[in-house]
């Protein structure tokens, strides 16, 4: 009977999957995976140090660019910017020491608030992690798909990129398997999108094969403020693909029950408002949550290690030394669709193979 269950379970979340996706990419629109919290006038998120010490990252470091997509255009994301980065002691980063650059896909680009808030949150915090690294913020003209994807194509392009931060999705469409080029740069920078913020269900383009799908997880702490745990976010995307089968990578690392298909997350980050982030946007702070912040977080971790990619990331939690690499994360649940929907030991579909604890894979 548990099997008939699962199975039924698993076919009425495809068949919604697939009824929601007979629109085409034509349709597509980039959303936000991200909660936005009151304004303050001081920074109440957690912090840049706080965060290194969780996921043992080093205070300083980074090679190349990291490219941040985006849509509309943001005026103050370098002012902001440098608000954030005096708050914290962090290295400047400006246009005029060439650490900061902002690409328009074209001239006239309306502003949007939301998408604003969303770029803000991830030039400030993929700086954060890695303040060597250069920052590219590559605006397209507005949030559709074919727009977003010129913007990705352009950041493929540049050789100095190394990593390629996507924190936006949508649901997944029938074309999208033909869209897995875009997501391939020949000077080997690796892609990173957010797996969404609504439990269950796969999002495009998370789902693609050649994108490092980051999921959502939920951070404790102790009285005096400091790291006590990590369980898995109740709003972290993941599951299965219902369009792109599943990648060597992922056959090689054995994933129960994937049936075959592409299974997301790959690994997991700090995603709960709860326990959001300090961003400095409109003239105050804000406290953000969402998988939107795992993906620039990750991005920076490619550009402090460079190895980021899938194929290491599964041989690695394939070793017996795994703790070495990432915190296995086994609390926690996302929804109602049994083995699906529950964190366990090695990969599960909320947080995959865990959030990491090294930049060195």
């Amino acid at each position: 009977m548990k099997s008939i269950k699962i199975l039924l379970i698993i076919w009425g979340i495809c068949f919604f999957q697939k009824a929601e996706a007979s629109y085409h990419f034509a349709d597509f629109r980039g959303r936000l995976p991200i909660s936005i919290s009151k304004d303050y006038a001081m920074p109440k998120g957690v912090s840049p140090d706080l965060i290194k010490k969780i996921y043992n990252l080093p205070k300083k470091g980074g090679h190349g660019t990291i490219a941040i997509i985006g849509a509309y255009d943001n005026p103050t994301a370098e002012q902001d910017l440098a608000v954030f980065s005096k708050a914290f002691g962090l290295a400047e980063c400006t246009v005029k020491n060439k650490c900061f650059e902002e690409h328009a896909m074209a001239k006239n680009i309306k502003t949007d608030s939301d998408w604003n808030m969303e770029t803000a949150l991830d030039v400030q915090w993929a700086h954060a992690i890695a303040p060597d690294a250069k920052i590219l913020l590559v605006e397209a003209p507005t949030q559709s798909g074919e727009n977003l994807l010129q913007a990705v194509d352009y950041a493929a392009s540049r050789s100095d990129v190394v990593a390629i931060s996507m924190s936006w999705g949508g649901a997944e469409f029938a074309e999208q398997k033909n869209l897995d080029s875009h997501f391939v740069s020949k000077s080997g920078a690796v892609f990173f999108a957010s797996s969404g913020d609504k439990g269950w269900g796969a999002s495009w383009p998370s789902a693609s094969a050649n994108v490092v799908s980051v999921g959502g997880t939920s951070l404790s702490f102790k009285a005096n403020g400091s790291f006590k745990a990590e369980q898995a976010w109740e709003g972290s995307g993941g599951g299965l693909s219902v369009y792109e089968p599943q990648p060597a990578y992922q056959s090689a690392y054995s994933i129960y029950r994937a049936g075959g298909m592409r299974a997301i997350p790959d690994v997991a980050y700090n995603a709960d408002p709860k326990s959001g982030f300090s961003v400095y946007a409109k003239g105050r702070w804000y406290v953000l949550g969402g998988t939107s912040a795992g993906a620039p977080q990750w991005a920076a971790i490619q550009s402090l290690g460079l190895s980021a990619s899938n194929e290491k990331l599964y041989a690695d939690k394939a070793t017996t030394a795994y703790a070495n690499y990432f915190r296995d994360i086994v609390g926690g649940t996302n929804g109602d669709c049994v083995y699906y929907c529950k964190a366990r030991k090695h990969y599960d579909y909320i947080t995959g193979l865990g959030s990491p604890v090294t930049v060195n894979f």
